[in-house]
């Protein structure tokens, strides 16, 4: 059994931005906040903290990893853009959209971030935090969400405490994040294909190739080795089951509301908690796991969820639904 860690948290001074890239060249794990949600951060290029990685979340060893780096240029040293996959980094890079593509013949990541497939998924964040952290390190970070694997993806610190304390070094709080869902994946392997809805719409992505992405959830011959992070069927799943459209509340639920409360009230609720009242797709993609974390502490038998529309971030919050609801 690995020897438990003292996990501290600390807030996202010169000295702790210090102390985590130090933690990060000794092969450590550093939790930090990206737009998205929380990294769990370690040295893309050094298999045995990649392996630390893996165990700390419990995460299956055949699942990749996104590598996070600074800009363009650091992405083209261990990655091959075709003409679509330029034009989609120039258009949202820094920012919540990962590209999947062919690793560069010197691709210096680590075989075991990448599942042993011979593509590389990559990011450059936007948050500040994550910059200065990827910037004073030099080298590529993987940074899946820093959560247990399979459970709620965490939003704030405090979050990545409760499911990684005593399994990692060090946490950086930079408090909530603001995009609240993960990172849209986009294969450039070919025709670009969705592999994840998230934090940038398929409207806007569309809108910068000049024509619509492919739809194949996987490619063929890789059903059993995912191409990229959140496509195994059971995914950010809470304790609590649950019942996704729900039209009504019965008596001893929670509910995870959105927009205008039903007709029929909530009275018989155990905990009610609202993505967005007004209907704001953007706020309510920023409350989802939250919202998800706090309703499951509630001791509720199910969590109803109301509809959601599907379009724009719509389809990020409802891909995350569907597989919080699918049997671990």
């Amino acid at each position: 059994m690995t020897a438990l860690l003292a996990t501290r948290v600390a807030k996202p001074d010169a000295a702790a931005i210090a102390d985590a890239v130090r933690l990060l060249a000794g092969g450590g794990l550093v939790a930090f906040p990206t737009e998205t949600v929380y990294g769990l951060g370690a040295d893309a290029t050094n298999g045995n903290a990649v392996a630390r990685l893996y165990a700390a979340k419990g995460r299956p060893a055949f699942n990749p990893l996104i590598a996070h780096v600074t800009d363009v240029e650091a992405a083209r040293a261990i990655a091959r853009f075709d003409t679509d996959a330029v034009r989609l980094a120039e258009s949202f890079w820094p920012g919540p959209l990962t590209l999947v593509l062919p690793k560069a013949d010197d691709c210096a990541v680590a075989d075991l971030a990448t599942a042993g497939l011979d593509t590389i998924a990559l990011r450059v964040p936007a948050h500040d935090v994550a910059r200065k952290i990827l910037s004073g390190f030099g080298r590529p970070v993987v940074a899946p969400s820093a959560n247990r694997s399979g459970h709620v993806s965490p939003t704030t610190a405090e979050h990545v405490l409760a499911d990684l304390g005593g399994r990692i070094d060090l946490i950086i709080d930079g408090g909530a994040t603001t995009v609240g869902v993960e990172s849209t994946i986009v294969a450039c392997l070919g025709k670009p294909v969705l592999l994840r809805p998230g934090g940038m719409p398929r409207e806007a992505i569309e809108r910068a190739l000049g024509h619509p992405l492919g739809d194949p959830a996987r490619y063929p011959g890789a059903e059993d080795a995912p191409r990229a992070p959140g496509m195994l069927a059971s995914h950010y799943a809470p304790h609590t089951p649950l019942r996704l459209d729900a039209s009504q509340v019965e008596a001893g639920e929670a509910m995870l509301a959105f927009g205008p409360m039903l007709a029929a009230g909530t009275g018989g609720a155990a905990r009610v908690l609202n993505l967005s009242e007004r209907g704001d797709l953007t706020e309510a993609a920023a409350n989802l796991f939250s919202h998800l974390r706090a309703l499951d502490a509630a001791g509720a038998k199910t969590i109803a969820v109301m509809p959601i529309p599907r379009h724009d971030l719509g389809e990020a919050i409802n891909d995350r639904l569907a597989r919080a609801a699918s049997g671990r």
